[in-house]
């Protein structure tokens, strides 16, 4: 395909659907500097010493225990990475900021609790704040000696949240602003020193504000009994002529969608990373559970039927870890682009975040549904047992299923990741429109039966340049025939971001392994190829079944006729032996007793 040609060394956001990536230019988890390597051993012996030991008692919520967690974290550089040195940060790379997301998400209500201090609970301040504000508020947010958290949803909003009802008005001496209203789901809630709150001024106009534990007027309601994430802190969040002063009005008066909105794409991406590292960690608990549980005189890991559930526990992580750093990764380099070219600190990073907040959408939907996927098989091959308190694998059960719903739910980061494509493509931004007519070209033409070129992974390469194809007819051809009227079927768009999800899981991966191909040699990496291979396998008929159903939804005779064999076309693999593939990767878990990729 002709707009696939050219590979790309900088990708911008949504444009690897119609361009190939460079494998030199992808960051994998392969790469992680030494640095990066003593960061990841840090979170993960700090859980071993401080989290795992006490989970009871987090999720008993003992008074002060989470607190002082926290600011444990704090005092070793978790909670302030990427701050400014003059802020009491640490000046380091969104990668390592990742890296920590990661490896403290298998810490349960811990990991919700760090998330939200260091992400929603204190990058307003950080970004949209005066410099009086930062000085006076991130140093300490930065070292855990105080707490962050973030009032933005209320019980009648919660996906629309300017539909917020809280209102703010300046009182009559003109010193402070007067919040009435109420917010609901506050994780860190109930010890959190510092709070971003968003309230309408005069009922209009939608601006956030900072708002200090103990201020008058400002009250708390109980701790929310959860069904997982017991641990975590969530309460109401009350206001009753609660007295602002002006100078805490965060950022500009109206402005306040800039701040709620820009921060959710770093939250989707940390939260992705997050669950990857739980994933992990219940995997892992899987494995170990198999090989010591028997069951008619052997252990339950002999069986094909676990084997199967072992080796797409595996997969499905390692497609979500390959396309999370390969994101991760392409936000540091245009967030250091951007203060190359005299950008602000402070816009710098929310700029490259918005760069690629169709990614991060992706990664969020398919990261959380991994995670739950995860944790309900670890259930199944614990049997009565993960059904069990006394398993973690059933705290891990619990824990997880919230992460499809906050951060945007899963829906809603459907249609954003179609919705904003498209949008990029009307403004200029993107060349779908020239590259989905390429393809609808292509299909009236004679398929093109010469033999492919020579090299590493080149069957691969095709058929993932042909889910691209796929994607690029099905939206084309839904644009085309519904206009405008395209975003109330949301049905459609859902389809097409799985289909979406799907590639670019499946590009992040075989660029991975390409690259450690180039570097170890095939024979040192057959397990890798497997996962790749199955993936791949598994996603085109997924992508089949998306497609068909999505143009069977807007399409009708000889135009439907003529998608669908151009669909059979773009998904049409080579027969694999899937099962022998994941017995292989099964097998490698088994004999190393935990994920080991």
């Amino acid at each position: 395909m002709s707009s696939q040609v050219k590979i790309a060394t900088t990708i911008k956001g949504g444009e690897w659907l119609v361009k190939e990536s460079a494998q030199t230019e992808t960051f994998t988890a392969e790469n992680f500097s030494e640095e990066q390597k003593m960061i990841r051993d840090m979170c993960t012996q700090f859980l071993e010493t401080e989290i795992f030991p006490n989970l009871d008692r987090i999720d008993n919520l003992e008074p002060g225990l989470m607190k002082s967690l926290v600011t444990k974290a704090g005092e070793l550089g978790m909670l302030g990475i990427t701050f400014p040195e003059e802020y009491g940060g640490l000046g380091k790379d969104f990668v390592s900021a990742t890296i920590i997301c990661e490896y403290l998400g298998a810490g349960h209500s811990f990991s919700v609790a760090v998330s939200a201090h260091t992400c929603i609970g204190s990058l307003p301040i950080l970004y949209f704040g005066t410099e009086e504000q930062k000085q006076k508020y991130i140093p300490k947010l930065a070292s855990g000696e105080w707490a962050g958290a973030y009032g933005l949803t209320e019980p009648n909003s919660g996906s629309d949240a300017l539909g917020a009802k809280t209102t703010a008005k300046l009182s009559s001496d003109g010193k402070y602003y007067l919040l009435n209203g109420q917010k609901c789901w506050i994780t860190n809630g109930g010890f959190a020193d510092v709070y971003t709150v968003f309230a309408k001024v005069e009922g209009k106009d939608f601006t956030g504000f900072i708002v200090d534990r103990g201020t008058e007027g400002f009250t708390l309601g109980p701790e929310e009994h959860k069904m997982g994430i017991k641990g975590s802190s969530t309460v109401q969040l009350y206001f009753q002529d609660c007295k602002v002063p002006v100078e805490n009005v965060l950022g500009e008066i109206g402005k306040g969608h800039k701040i709620a909105f820009n921060i959710l794409n770093l939250g989707r991406l940390k939260l992705a990373a997050a669950v990857i590292g739980g994933a992990k960690a219940a995997t892992t608990e899987s494995v170990k559970y198999a090989v010591s549980r028997e069951q008619f005189k052997q252990p339950i890991s002999n069986f094909g039927a676990i084997k199967h559930k072992l080796a797409e526990m595996a997969i499905k992580i390692f497609a979500c870890e390959s396309s999370l750093y390969r994101v991760a990764n392409w936000i540091d380099k245009k967030e250091h682009e951007l203060l190359a070219d005299g950008t602000p600190f402070s816009k710098a990073l929310l700029g490259a975040a918005e760069e690629y907040a169709i990614e991060c959408a992706m990664l969020k939907v398919y990261g959380s549904e991994v995670l739950d996927y995860i944790v309900d098989e670890g259930v199944q091959i614990h049997g009565g047992n993960g059904f069990s308190a006394e398993y973690n694998i059933s705290r891990a059960y619990r824990d997880s299923r919230i992460n499809r719903i906050y951060e945007g739910t899963n829906e809603i980061n459907r249609l954003l990741t179609l919705d904003m494509t498209l949008k990029r493509a009307m403004q200029g931004r993107l060349d779908i429109m020239g590259a989905a007519m390429a393809v609808q070209k292509e299909l009236m033409s004679i398929p093109d039966f010469s033999d492919l070129e020579d090299g590493l992974f080149i069957k691969e390469k095709k058929l993932i340049q042909n889910f691209k194809k796929a994607i690029l007819m099905a939206a084309g051809g839904a644009v085309q025939k519904l206009m405008m009227k395209i975003e109330s079927e949301q049905e459609i768009l859902m389809l097409i971001a799985d289909m979406a999800i799907d590639t670019f899981n499946a590009e992040s991966t075989l660029l991975r392994v390409t690259k450690m191909v180039n570097e170890k040699g095939e024979a040192a990496c057959g397990v890798y190829v497997d996962m790749l291979q199955t993936y791949l396998y598994d996603a085109a008929n997924r992508i089949e079944k998306n497609g068909k159903d999505a143009i069977n939804a807007f399409a009708e005779g000889d135009e439907q006729r003529m998608m669908l064999v151009g669909l059979k076309r773009f998904t049409k693999t080579e027969p694999l032996n899937s099962k022998n593939a994941r017995r292989r990767i099964a097998d490698k878990m088994i004999t190393e007793k935990s994920y080991c990729f």
